[in-house]
């Protein structure tokens, strides 16, 4: 006994100590953290621009649609991944050089970046408009990735390391198919849709691409290159053919004399010589520190604004996966409404410009954004600007704004929807695992995925499914002022480029967000007073320290760590934790 009660005592004690230690770390850690942010908030100094400064676009790592909110938890955990850099910063910064007499020029640092090809064409526009300055802009590189070089072209001087590598090599889809990995374990995807061309489940179903998909992304891909390979040549005084014969020459493994002699750069030249060029143009000392300003330190340079006014537009950021739910990562459906209905609401706001970037997701959750922002539109101008793709549910939200402006290679269109259950019935035969059944009403154990759906239960989802295609195609014909027949003949589920779209009717308007912006004041009557403000609001390193939803903060920690993996992930989910209904689309022209 006395045995037992020893090792009770220590065992409960060990477990008090424990749990002691346990909390002493969580407090060490937690006033870290608050330590961190204090020292962010007063430590550093603030940043002052120097004359004779250069902007330094330092082109690493993603770039996103906005930069992420401050989490001081992901900085913490001391990743070496680079943190995304936003286009509306890499944009402001751009717009703030051009317009600051203290910034003389734009250094282009291209690292191993990646982006879609419409941000990359947003960030190109800036950079031509900023050569209408008359200021300079030089690139350099050690590696030049294809869409780091997209936007180097646009340089005055374009140079690279003597022993550096050049990519340049085209567009290519190349999708993962997952049918025999789910056939060995016993997993049958159950797949109900609307559209030929509507492809988002051919990798759980095929080994290949349907002749419907080849035919379409070989139509956008063209299309999209045909403007990337345009611009280059344009840039760098050479022909079309010349391009594609080059991407045909794969420059990659080429040496940097045949990237000189083939005009695709204009200098080899080693880091500290280029640094040794800029003190040239800036015209100071060899030996002298060149005054420079990052992207992040453009944040806090002021500008020269129109005063207060209560003439704002808004710019709503819609970006991610459409899906049901109350959080702000991704678009989640009563969370974006909410903010609709205060923008809606709010007087001092007299258009919006709906900036969506999203591939789509639920059908049931799309059409809960399309009524806010019909009612919305109801009050005040609504111009949706699209980002890198605006597509099948992403299109839903969009198509009943009074104009839509997109790039020439935005994704968008896709308008179809499907459905795709799993039946496990094979995985638990693998397993030995048997069911049995005692049920009420013919449906009673509907939705139990131990077996297939009977022919029943599969004419009813089929059914469902068209009726939310026909609402889906509905919309976009009373939203794009087009024939509903009309408007089948671009349904179907195809995708199309934005510069096919605007031929169809789909969009309006070619241009970026500025362009949107542009559209919106003219519709208001705002003329040229007026003052832009983005929502939703970032929330503070403070605020995200307090920040109650783990749930979020999880999810940015594992997009972090899984990178371009984090959206196939994050599409398995979805798909199995959503609505049975889902209006997305497969594609994504990220530029490596």
């Amino acid at each position: 006994m006395k045995d037992f009660l020893k090792i009770v005592l220590a065992s409960a004690l060990g477990f008090v100590i424990a749990n002691i230690l346990f909390s002493i770390i969580a407090m060490i850690f937690f006033f870290g953290a608050i330590g961190s942010f204090l020292g962010s908030m007063s430590g550093g100094e603030k940043f002052i621009l120097q004359d004779n400064t250069v902007l330094n676009l330092r082109l690493n790592g993603p770039i996103t649609e906005r930069t992420p909110e401050e989490d001081p938890f992901t900085s913490m955990m001391g990743s070496n991944r680079p943190l995304p850099m936003g286009l509306n910063d890499i944009v402001s910064a751009i717009r703030k050089a051009k317009n600051n007499d203290k910034i003389k020029g734009i250094y282009i640092d291209s690292r191993i970046m990646t982006a879609s090809m419409a941000t990359l064409a947003e960030i190109r526009h800036e950079l031509e408009n900023f050569k209408e300055s008359g200021k300079f802009i030089v690139a350099y590189a050690d590696t030049y990735t294809q869409g780091g070089y997209y936007l180097a072209s646009v340089a005055d001087k374009v140079a690279i390391n003597p022993q550096g590598m050049l990519d340049l090599h085209g567009l290519a889809s190349i999708p993962v198919f997952y049918k025999d990995a789910l056939d060995k374990l016993g997993i049958e995807m159950q797949i109900f849709k609307v559209g030929t061309y509507k492809s988002a489940v051919e990798p759980f179903t095929q080994n290949e691409m349907s002749e419907a998909n080849r035919e379409q992304v070989s139509s956008f891909l063209n299309d999209a290159w045909s403007f990337l390979r345009s611009d280059l040549a344009e840039s760098r005084s050479l022909t079309i053919a010349d391009i594609d014969s080059l991407a045909n020459n794969l420059p990659a493994v080429q040496s940097t004399d045949f990237l000189l002699s083939a005009n695709l750069v204009d200098t080899l030249l080693y880091e500290t010589e280029m640094k040794d060029y800029l003190r040239s143009l800036l015209d100071i000392d060899e030996e002298a520190k060149i005054p420079s300003a990052t992207v992040a330190n453009m944040k806090s340079v002021t500008t020269k604004t129109v005063k207060k006014t209560d003439n704002t537009i808004a710019i709503l950021y819609a970006h991610g996966n459409i899906i049901s739910g109350t959080g702000s990562s991704n678009i989640q459906d009563k969370y974006m409404v909410d903010q609709i209905e205060k923008l809606r609401k709010d007087k001092e706001i007299k258009a919006v410009v709906f900036r969506i970037n999203s591939g789509g997701g639920s059908a049931y959750a799309s059409e809960q954004i399309w009524k806010a922002i019909t009612d919305l539109k109801a009050e005040k101008p609504v111009v949706v600007s699209m980002g890198d793709m605006a597509a099948s549910g992403g299109y839903y939200i969009a198509c009943n704004a009074d104009k839509i402006v997109a790039q020439p290679t935005t994704l968008t269109g896709s308008i179809g929807v499907f459905g795709a259950i799993p039946s496990f019935e094979g995985t638990a035969k693998k397993l030995g695992i048997s069911t049995d059944e005692v049920k009420t009403n013919e449906f009673s154990d509907f939705g139990n995925v131990i077996r297939p759906f009977n022919e029943r239960e599969k004419q009813l989802l089929q059914s469902m499914v068209e009726r939310g295609y026909d609402l889906f195609l509905t919309r976009c014909s009373e939203g794009r002022d087009m024939p509903k027949d009309s408007m089948a003949l671009y349904a179907e589920g195809r995708v199309w480029t934005g510069n096919q779209a605007k031929e169809i009717g789909l969009v309006d308007e070619l241009g970026g967000i500025e362009r949107a912006i542009e559209i919106a004041a003219e519709m208001a009557n705002l003329g040229k007073s007026y003052v832009v403000f983005e929502y939703p609001k970032l929330r503070s390193r403070f605020d995200e320290l307090l920040n109650p939803r783990k749930e979020e903060l999880v999810a940015r920690t594992m997009k972090e760590y899984l990178g371009e993996s984090y959206e196939m992930f994050m599409l398995l989910k979805d798909i199995k934790e959503q609505d049975y209904i889902q209006a997305r689309i497969p594609y994504n022209l990220n530029i490596q």
